[in-house]
């Protein structure tokens, strides 16, 4: 793509920071991409201690050739604005590229727009997905069609990569990779569940699954609220 392009990151307070700054950091210097970071009424959002603030208002974007939306543990209450959720299903509508980072894609899917579709997740939220009618993907970047999603956090990196190689080109992304020394060699093998000791896998998997009892009854208030909205436009 040789024309200049748009990208939109909606935010919301609570999201995993580097849902967002990890691709923003990797698209932003990609050729042509004029990259906005907006919010329901352009108010500052705070993430894991640090605020983004000059934001613009999320429900006055009018268009996006790219919508990116990050994950994090409070998902589920940006499932819960209607504002929020009637313009990322706006702005998906018009997009040439749907795009989800982590827990973003169950935002996705409360927005209606997994149904029968191939998506990531952060690992230990991949079991929501079916509520919203996704098929759950392990893969770190998932296509399908004109979606793309990245698996959990740090995954926002490799799906960066990926969209820019769809959007330029393979050298442009290679460049764009060497350029910020993106050479992952991490100093533990504990980044996936089929690679972490056990005893780490089991501590961090209770945890979550702690958590995801509460969650489940978060998602699936949203999911109900999705089927609904099904069922009234039928």
């Amino acid at each position: 793509m040789t024309t200049p392009f748009s990208i939109v990151f909606p935010l919301y307070a609570g999201m995993t920071h580097l849902d967002f700054t990890g691709p923003h950091q990797f698209l932003s210097r990609l050729p042509g991409a004029q990259l906005t970071v907006a919010s329901v009424g352009g108010v500052a959002v705070k993430a894991d201690g640090l605020t983004f603030a000059d934001l613009a208002k999320l429900e006055e974007i009018e268009h996006c050739d790219v919508l990116c939306v990050p994950g994090g543990a409070s998902c589920t209450n940006a499932m819960q604005d209607p504002v929020f959720m009637a313009a990322v299903r706006r702005l998906a509508a018009g997009a040439r590229y749907v795009t989800s980072v982590c827990t973003g894609s169950l935002i996705l899917g409360a927005a209606g727009l997994l149904e029968g579709r191939r998506a990531a997740c952060h690992w230990a939220w991949r079991e929501f997905l079916p509520l919203f009618g996704a098929i759950p993907d392990p893969g770190r970047v998932v296509r399908d069609g004109n979606l793309i999603t990245g698996g959990g956090v740090t995954a926002g990196i490799d799906f960066a990569i990926t969209l820019a190689a769809e959007l330029a080109d393979a050298n442009v992304a290679q460049a764009i990779q060497l350029g910020l020394e993106y050479a992952p060699a991490p100093p533990f093998n504990a980044g996936h569940p089929d690679t972490a000791p056990v005893e780490i896998y089991t501590m961090v998997s209770s945890i979550s699954g702690a958590n995801n009892k509460r969650r489940r009854g978060e998602v699936e208030h949203a999911a109900e609220a999705y089927a609904a909205g099904k069922r009234a436009a039928a």
